[in-house]
């Protein structure tokens, strides 16, 4: 899943498409685009509000606002494409389920995926929403806002407790006929350094988790890249942690990561295939 921010502030300098003007940087956008599908990617994930620790949202309205002319240059531009939209607002996903049919029709070999780091939490519409649509779901864990995320970190276990979150949220999908989802344990979102690399040393434990009345696993997705629990534990910025990224993609993949979300495509694809000549029965 490669990471297209329409921002001006996400944390990595690299992966920010909004321009000084406060619109989307259209030629930079399509550019990178495909060169993310040339070099492998699956997913094209897009973000129109920074989430990390300390930064401020900018409305369901300021999002749509920075999505609509992508996703419609994007869906003219690449068709078959899948998106993955990375928001907590279901008036966001209406909007943009209502686009999608518009654009592609319903003969469009592309699909659309929500991303949601709230896993439902920040806007009580948006489960129902997502079930309503028939929709793919991203449902990540985390405590708080950006604003006090850093400050409930409190876990007795935090492994433990996360998988316990999901377990409970597997009912609530069902509950709102959510049929697919996937589980993102929310790497640097109300967990200290030291949590995090437990909650990757611990990932496979997220296989325990089952859809309601099923012997099936949803699944996991990894997003670590160049994020801070890599580059402040080196001493380093996120613009020189690609190296350590690709040592933490590769531990992913042992424990059973189905999707890398990634600044880097070309990179994190090979370091795919690198695990896939060394551990084919993992396949």
């Amino acid at each position: 899943m490669g990471i297209i921010n329409i921002t001006d502030n996400s944390f990595y300098s690299g992966s920010r498409y909004l321009g000084k003007d406060g619109r989307p940087d259209m030629e930079r956008i399509v550019s990178g685009i495909r060169k993310m599908l040339e070099d492998g990617a699956s997913i094209i994930d897009f973000g129109a509000c920074s989430t990390h620790p300390g930064a401020v949202p900018v409305g369901a309205d300021e999002e749509w606002r920075r999505l609509a002319p992508v996703l419609e240059t994007v869906w003219a531009t690449f068709p078959g494409i899948t998106v993955s939209i990375d928001t907590w607002w279901s008036s966001v996903v209406t909007r943009a389920a209502a686009l999608f049919k518009e654009c592609t029709g319903a003969s469009s070999s592309g699909s659309l995926i929500i991303n949601d780091i709230s896993a439902g939490e920040d806007d009580p519409e948006m489960l129902p929403a997502v079930g309503e649509l028939g929709l793919t779901y991203i449902a990540m864990h985390k405590r708080g806002t950006s604003a006090d995320m850093q400050e409930k970190c409190d876990y007795e276990n935090v492994t433990d407790e996360v998988i316990r979150y999901f377990e409970e949220f597997a009912s609530k999908a069902e509950d709102a006929g959510i049929m697919d989802w996937i589980l993102d344990p929310g790497f640097g979102f109300a967990k200290t350094l030291e949590q995090n690399y437990r909650l990757l040393h611990d990932l496979d434990r997220f296989r325990e988790i089952r859809f309601p009345g099923t012997c099936a696993s949803p699944r996991i997705l990894v997003g670590v890249s160049r994020k801070s629990m890599i580059y402040r534990l080196a001493g380093i910025t996120p613009e020189e942690s690609l190296a350590q990224t690709q040592v933490l993609h590769l531990a992913a993949l042992e424990r059973g990561a189905d999707i890398l979300r990634v600044h880097d495509v070309a990179e994190a694809v090979r370091t795919v295939r690198t695990f896939r000549m060394l551990c084919p029965d993992e396949i």
